[in-house]
C-alpha cells in the first residue's frame, strides 16, 4: 500500500461532488493500492450538509479512505493537496448566458488559485469542472504563478463521452470499440466534436455515418447536450459530469488506454492546430501515467474543422478579455 495522497474536492456537498467523493474513496480514480485523504471545501451555508456526506463516507468503511478534512477555508482545503477537483461554482440554469457564469464564477477561482499557489503540494495537478471551465482554469492558473502551467486542465471529457455515445448509437457499436475521438476548443456550443480520425477496427467512422449526419445531427447534438439536459431535468449534468471528471483524472494519473487518446483542455502555447496562445483549449492528448500529458501531433485537419477551431479559439479570447482584471499578469 502506498502513502496516502491528498485530494481536494471543492463544492463537495453539491450534486457533482456527492457523485465524486464515494468513487474517489473507492479507488476508482487512483487505483486499488492508493489511499486518499479527502479534503472537502465548501461555503459556510452548506457545511452541515457536508458533515452529513462525511458521515456517509465513514459508514461506507472504504479501506482506501485514510482521512477527511471538512472546511470552508481554501487555505485549509488546499493544504498539501496533490490532486484538486475544482467543482464548486454557481451552476448554469435555464436562461443564463455564458457571460453571467463568467462574472458570477470568475472571482471564486482567483482565491482558489492563490491558495493553491501558497499551500498545495509541489506535485499538484488541477482539474476545473465548474463552468465556464476553460476560462475558470485560466483564472486559477494565472493566480498560481509558481505552479507550472501544464498542471492545470479543464474538462471536455464529458463532451468526449457524449460524442462517443452518439456515435455508438448511430453505428450500433459499443463505445469501447472506438479509438481517436477528439473534442477541440472550448467547453461551450462552439466546441468542435471531430470524428474524422475515429476508427472502429480498420473502419473509419465518418465513412460509416456519412458527412451529412455528422454535420447536421451529430455536431449540434453533442454541442447542445448540456442545454438539453438542463431543459429536461431542470438542473445541469451531475452524475455524468462526475463520471467524466473521474475518467479525466484517472487517465491523467494512470495513463490513457494503449492506442487511444482523450480530450483534455490544457494551456495553449499557440503552436498547435491554430489554437490561440494564452487560453485553455481542448486537444487530443495522450497521458503516459506519470501525471503528464502530450498533445497528439501532426493530425491532418479538414478545412471545416480548422475554421471551427478558429471560431472556438476566438470565443476563448473574448472570454479571456472579459476576465482580464482577474488574471495575474
Amino acid at each position: 500500500m502506498n502513502d496516502p495522497i491528498r485530494v481536494t474536492v471543492t463544492g463537495a456537498a453539491g450534486q457533482i461532488g456527492y457523485s465524486l467523493l464515494f468513487r474517489i474513496a473507492n479507488g476508482d480514480v487512483f487505483g486499488p493500492k492508493q489511499p486518499v485523504i479527502l479534503q472537502m471545501l465548501e461555503i459556510p451555508p452548506v457545511m452541515a450538509a457536508l458533515e452529513g456526506t462525511a458521515m456517509e463516507l465513514e459508514d461506507c468503511a472504504f479501506p482506501l479512505l485514510h482521512g477527511m478534512v471538512l472546511t470552508d477555508d481554501a487555505m485549509v482545503g488546499f493544504d498539501g493537496t496533490n490532486w484538486a477537483f475544482l467543482v464548486g461554482a454557481f451552476p448554469r440554469k435555464a436562461g443564463m448566458e455564458r457571460s453571467d457564469l463568467i462574472s458570477r464564477n470568475g472571482p471564486i477561482f482567483v482565491g482558489q488559485g492563490k491558495a493553491m499557489n501558497a499551500v498545495a503540494a509541489d506535485d499538484l495537478r488541477v482539474l476545473v469542472v465548474g463552468n465556464p471551465a476553460n476560462t475558470n482554469a485560466l483564472i486559477a492558473m494565472s493566480n498560481a504563478p509558481d505552479v507550472p502551467k501544464d498542471r492545470f486542465s479543464a474538462m471536455t471529457r464529458l463532451d468526449h463521452n457524449r460524442a462517443l455515445n452518439q456515435l455508438a448509437k448511430k453505428m450500433d457499436v459499443n463505445v469501447a470499440d472506438f479509438r481517436h475521438m477528439v473534442i477541440w476548443g472550448n467547453h461551450s456550443s462552439t466546441m468542435v466534436p471531430d470524428i474524422t480520425h475515429v476508427r472502429v477496427g480498420r473502419r473509419k467512422a465518418i465513412n460509416a455515418v456519412g458527412k451529412r449526419w455528422y454535420k447536421k445531427e451529430f455536431m449540434p447534438t453533442v454541442a447542445r447536450r448540456g442545454s438539453a439536459i438542463i431543459q429536461a431535468r431542470g438542473a445541469s449534468s451531475a452524475a455524468s459530469a462526475a463520471n467524466a471528471a473521474i475518467g479525466h483524472i484517472h487517465d491523467w494519473a494512470q495513463g490513457t488506454r494503449k492506442g487511444d487518446w482523450v480530450s483534455m483542455s490544457v494551456y495553449s502555447d499557440g503552436t498547435h492546430y491554430g489554437a490561440p496562445k494564452g487560453v485553455i483549449f481542448s486537444f487530443p492528448c495522450v497521458c503516459p501515467g506519470d501525471g503528464s500529458y502530450q498533445i497528439v501531433e501532426d493530425l491532418e485537419l479538414q478545412d471545416e474543422i480548422k475554421t471551427r477551431i478558429q471560431v472556438s479559439g476566438e470565443e476563448l479570447l473574448k472570454e479571456r478579455a472579459v476576465v482580464a482584471d482577474l488574471l495575474n499578469g
